[in-house]
């Protein structure tokens, strides 16, 4: 086995979406060959509902998928195939964008005014941009929950894991979303096969994601020993890209730690990307606004 290393440590950083939404931004709308096939993760964990129950009104998407994580709170969405419904603590929204779709979400807190949830956007491959949109509602009940013997416990949203399959299925980058706990003091080795790009967002507690084990490259005049230090400690927030191997390796802290853990088929395409819609080149991207200027767009 090869331990996954650590390519970069980041925190996320404040976003303004919607009508006025407040959340965290921890990767979008910039590089994308990192992160392929996923293109954006925002964090909207709030407690002001004044930051929040503007929401996301009517928007459309093309070409993409996106992911709805709720935490605490629920979000009422509609769609114009019809879709309506509420996704509470612990459910998830999968959209197939596709061809074409408009869609909204209105986020509500709970009875403490919390309003806490992941939204992750996927990149479709150029086969699938204009294919039916498609929609997936799970309920907290339908995701498996496993537990080891020390006590790390894992949800599986999609992919296999531990034996155990998350109920989304027919995505096309074949995703694996994990909300990963492990007990304070505890570290925990998790697989992810050695093809895929994986990230983990840390979200509640703190520890270490560790370093692979095979020893630090001998520093150059161009590579200083400041950039050979071992990453410091993630805690809430904090997002970890991975490079390559074929797991990961984390020490919880002394509150342990809760992240998602998510990783991805690249689809190693090129991306036209302007707001909500996802192309892979420029003229398809005006095709796009060109069609819901026309009125044309739903496909």
């Amino acid at each position: 086995m090869s331990l996954r290393p650590v390519k970069k440590l980041s925190k996320s950083k404040p976003a303004l979406e919607g009508a006025g939404v407040h959340l965290r931004r921890a990767f979008g709308f910039g590089n994308t060959s990192d992160f392929d096939p996923f293109l954006l993760l925002d964090d909207f964990r709030n407690d002001v509902p004044e930051d929040y129950v503007a929401g996301f009104p009517w928007h459309p998407h093309r070409g993409i998928e996106t992911i709805t994580y709720v935490l605490a709170g629920s979000v009422d969405h509609g769609d114009s195939m019809g879709n309506q419904g509420t996704i509470a603590a612990g459910d998830v929204q999968w959209m197939t964008a596709g061809s074409g779709i408009i869609h909204q979400e209105m986020p509500k807190g709970d009875q403490d005014g919390r309003m806490h949830g992941f939204q992750l956007w996927a990149n479709l491959p150029s086969s699938l941009k204009m294919s039916a949109p498609h929609y997936q509602e799970v309920k907290a009940t339908e995701i498996p929950l496993v537990k080891d013997d020390d006590g790390t416990a894992v949800r599986i949203v999609c992919g296999s894991f531990w034996g155990k399959t998350g109920p989304v299925d027919g995505i096309a980058s074949e995703p694996v979303y994990l909300d990963v706990s492990v007990p304070p003091g505890r570290r925990r080795t998790l697989p992810i096969e050695t093809a895929r790009h994986a990230f983990a967002y840390v979200f509640a507690g703190a520890g270490k994601f560790c370093n692979a084990s095979a020893p630090l490259a001998v520093p150059t005049e161009s590579v200083g020993w400041w950039d050979k230090t071992p990453p410091l400690q993630a805690d809430n927030r904090s997002l970890v890209l991975f490079d390559q191997g074929d797991e990961v390796a984390v020490q919880a802290g002394e509150d342990g730690i809760r992240f998602l853990l998510v990783s991805g088929k690249p689809i190693e395409e090129p991306v036209a990307w302007y707001g909500p819609i996802v192309m892979n080149t420029q003229q398809e991207l005006q095709d796009a606004f060109e069609d819901l200027n026309k009125g044309t767009f739903l496909k």
